[in-house]
């Protein structure tokens, strides 16, 4: 492995963030597991240009996000998907001040997806994926204001509860 490898940095930047300042527990349910969902598929992606794919880090990562995938089907999670474009068709400011990963990926006009847990922004591409790209969905996914609106009764978090509500 080299050390200047620069999706390890990548990793390391994504392990130095914390939300020792949040209190998780009182985020909505749903949106918590999209929350750590999305950064297992960032450390995922990350890691198999970081790492071996039949390392131990990597086949730990890839066993939570088969467990995932059943866990995705429960309760209100069903319906993120959903959300997300309503979200896009009914609250456009909304959408646009989700992390672009989410947008990407549940967004249905768009072709990104998870495959074999990878992040795929392009299906259609066979360029990796920029160590810029890792940094943004990062720092989006623990900007403030963001981590602020997925505490229960908050903006992403009321909105979500009134789409659940009626779909």
């Amino acid at each position: 492995m080299q050390d200047d490898n620069e999706y390890l940095k990548v990793l390391t930047h994504l392990y130095e963030k914390s939300l020792m300042l949040h209190d998780t527990g009182s985020f909505n349910k749903t949106l918590y597991f999209f929350f750590i969902d999305a950064l297992a598929h960032i450390d995922y992606t990350a890691s198999i240009y970081a790492y071996h794919y039949e390392s131990p880090k990597n086949i730990l990562g890839g066993e939570y996000l088969r467990w995932r995938i059943d866990e995705e089907k429960k309760g209100d999670r069903i319906k993120f998907n959903g959300f997300i474009n309503w979200l896009k068709e009914n609250h456009p400011q909304k959408f646009a001040a989700l992390p672009s990963l989410w947008q990407m990926i549940y967004d249905t006009d768009n072709s990104a997806s998870y495959r074999s847990f990878r992040i795929v922004p392009d299906p259609n591409s066979r360029v990796g994926i920029p160590v810029d790209f890792f940094y943004a969905v990062i720092d989006e996914f623990f900007d403030q204001d963001f981590l602020k609106s997925l505490y229960v009764g908050n903006s992403l978090s009321a909105l979500f509860e009134t789409y659940a509500a009626v779909h």
